[in-house]
């Protein structure tokens, strides 16, 4: 995604499973590198997991201009 991805939006580059289809190439995002999972963030469930990262992602997205 050239110009990044927004809050809510499905990344391109994720399978049907929900794996990455570019984890270990060079184009892979910086804040995909970055993000390092933790209990926090995976808890027991793909669904706590999901659950977590939507909501970073509201936290995260840019507000009004």
């Amino acid at each position: 995604m050239p110009h990044g991805k927004p809050a809510g939006v499905r990344c391109v580059q994720l399978s049907d499973d929900y794996r990455c289809l570019i984890y270990d190439r060079p184009e892979r995002p910086e804040v995909c590198r970055r993000l390092r999972p933790s209990e926090e963030m995976c808890g027991a469930s793909r669904e706590h997991a999901l659950l977590y990262l939507r909501e970073l992602e509201i936290a995260t997205q840019p507000g009004p201009v």
